[in-house]
């Protein structure tokens, strides 16, 4: 294969973090951290899945709407100064309070001028032990949209989207240039040692897939430490438009994994791998049934 690639690199960030036991000294640490990757020349960072707050959904507790706020609340507003201070796209994921009984789980992405450059709402709520979101979360209703910043075109979903092939191609199919999944997701007591690293290896396996098929870039910050039942095994990590994976965290602990992406080797892969050009759009009616009986 014959490649020739130029050089229109974007420097991507992702922040993996555990909880620091207020939404205060969580919005601190995240702020150290941002210094940190904007040291390292971060163009745009990836927060984990619920930033600034705990993960809420091990129980159902009407308690924990308390932890929701609007998309003009404390956290956006700091991460819109922040986003300003270093000319960086920040993908901000909260819990969001649409309005009264409406909650969404949403990721708020502010521009390298501190505006607002898109949001987007989980479509794709689950409901599994320890996961009860359905009880906190309404669905998103704003679609698989690409939201355009200063440095790249971003499809941002949140946890439970990277597994759906669906939404990955029709991110693509918006103009996605990098993908972005932010993430809580780790290992329920009892189960780690039997199922541990097959869980780990499907996650990333689902996503290195949506980067193949879509001949995309994608990053995935995960949630690190243990919260009630729950132990976020962190990993984040990023996969180029080939499906490699060129940066990856490790399990624990706080750290900013930085990767550079060509946004010019999409052109290439997509021309060897034209997947793209072969879809079968005539043929896929079924896609839109629940099941072909």
């Amino acid at each position: 294969m014959n490649e020739t690639v130029t050089n229109r690199n974007v420097r991507i960030g992702l922040l993996q973090m555990s909880y620091a036991g207020s939404r205060d000294a969580t919005l601190d640490e995240v702020e150290k951290q941002i210094d940190e990757a904007a040291s390292e020349s971060v163009q745009i960072l990836c927060l984990q899945e619920l930033f600034a707050t705990p993960y809420p959904c091990q129980e159902e507790d009407h308690c924990n709407f308390d932890y929701a706020e609007s998309l003009d609340g404390p956290s956006v507003r700091r991460m819109q100064d922040l986003a300003k201070r270093h000319e960086m796209v920040i993908v901000a994921p909260i819990f969001e309070k649409r309005a009264a009984g409406v909650y969404h789980n949403t990721a708020v992405v502010v521009d390298g001028d501190g505006s607002i450059a898109g949001t987007y709402r989980k479509m794709h709520i689950p409901d599994d032990p320890l996961y009860y979101e359905k009880f906190y979360f309404t669905p998103g209703d704003m679609g698989f949209r690409t939201i355009e910043t200063r440095y790249a075109k971003l499809g941002v979903g949140v946890c439970w989207d990277q597994w759906f092939p669906e939404a990955a191609r029709l991110f693509a199919l918006a103009g996605a240039e990098i993908l972005l999944y932010p993430t809580a997701i780790g290992w329920i007591d009892g189960e780690k040692e039997e199922f541990g690293a097959g869980q780990l290896d499907a996650w990333q396996t689902s996503m290195r897939a949506h980067a193949i098929a879509n001949g995309l870039w994608l990053g995935a910050p995960n949630r690190v430490g243990r919260e009630g039942q729950v132990e976020f095994w962190g990993s984040s990590f990023v996969a180029s438009p080939r499906g490699e994976i060129v940066a990856q965290a490790a399990p624990s602990g706080n750290h900013v994994l930085c990767a550079d992406c060509n946004l010019d080797e999409i052109d290439v892969v997509r021309t060897h791998w034209p997947f793209l050009r072969d879809r079968r759009i005539d043929a896929y009616e079924g896609l839109s049934k629940r099941l072909i009986d």
